[in-house]
């Protein structure tokens, strides 16, 4: 079995058939979106998108987003308002994401790591993006969200339930 598949069959058991609920941050500066590269389990095997993780019980929101933004990228930060709802549903994945703006209050940007993933961490890159960086990312390697949007100012102004 070739890494890719290695990494593949990690997911599939760690996530897979079973609905998770996620909270995911997006964090802008000067412009540009704190993104993060993911092996999935796409053709590509990679996967940009913002910051956020599993809820963990017991835990509120809030404390789950700055939890997974300080274990993934090093970042304390602050949860603002609420932006959005989308819903992921590809098996064997299937995921509820609530997106809420944040704000810094911290730490030093650097590549963290996925504690469920202990054996085979699955980030590999952390990184602020510009909208086109972004846009430029093959549709299947970057989250369905930034179908929505051409700009940062779309992407903070995005409500409602989503499905893509």
């Amino acid at each position: 079995m070739n890494m890719l598949d290695q990494d593949r069959e990690g997911i599939v058991k760690t996530f897979g058939n079973k609905l998770r609920v996620r909270v995911n941050g997006i964090y802008v500066e000067d412009g540009r979106i704190l993104m993060i590269r993911h092996k999935s389990l796409g053709e590509s095997g990679i996967f940009w998108s913002p910051p956020g993780g599993g809820m963990e019980f017991g835990s509120s929101v809030s404390e789950n987003l700055e939890r997974e933004f300080q274990e993934e990228t090093g970042l304390r930060v602050k949860m603002g308002r609420f932006l959005f709802v989308h819903e992921y549903l590809r098996a064997p994945l299937h995921a509820v994401e609530l997106f809420f703006a944040v704000d810094k209050i911290g730490g030093r940007l650097e590549l963290g790591k996925d504690p469920e993933m202990a054996d085979a961490q699955i980030i590999s890159e952390v990184r602020l993006m510009s909208m086109n960086e972004i846009k430029s990312i093959d549709k299947a390697s970057r989250h369905q969200v930034f179908e929505l949007c051409d700009s940062v100012d779309e992407l903070l102004q995005l409500s409602g339930y989503y499905r893509l």
